[in-house]
């Protein structure tokens, strides 16, 4: 991260993080749909430590469920210190996107399947199952808020 990346207090500001974070979960799910995504929620971003200027940045995304056409990926973005070798990175970061899969007119397409396989892949899996029913528990809670209110 450089200079050109931080907020008024010296960090790197979240936005660059939110970023990245969106640009890799993107990578993930375009190699899993073998074509073009769009986002079309970031469910939720934890900023867990601050990333300075200097440090070196990683991110790793994964996708945990999918549905017919959409994704759930999970990204954890990690940092260490550019001038210390052996230091072991630190978490930095977490987010959950989710991402429709397209076809050349920008139409919803099928996605294929993700099959857990390991234990911890199971887990991400139901806990992304929770996420979705929120999202749309949520979202039928606004639409009834707003008719009752027009």
């Amino acid at each position: 991260m450089s200079v050109l990346d931080t907020n008024l207090l010296g960090g790197v500001h979240g936005g660059v993080i939110m970023k990245l974070v969106d640009d890799v979960a993107g990578v993930a799910a375009q190699r899993h749909s073998a074509g073009p995504t769009v986002t079309a929620s970031m469910d939720e971003m934890a900023f867990i430590e601050p990333v300075h200027v200097g440090d070196l940045v990683h991110a790793h995304a994964q996708v945990n469920w999918t549905g017919r056409t959409s994704m759930e990926v999970g990204v954890r973005v990690l940092s260490e210190p550019w001038d210390k070798a052996g230091v072991p990175p630190k978490r930095v970061a977490t987010a959950y996107l989710v991402f429709v899969a397209v076809d050349a007119d920008g139409k919803p397409r099928e996605v294929p399947p993700v099959s857990p396989e390991t234990d911890e892949d199971k887990r991400r899996f139901a806990e992304a199952e929770i996420r979705r029913q929120h999202r749309l528990a949520r979202r039928e809670a606004i639409l009834q808020s707003r008719a009752e209110h027009s």
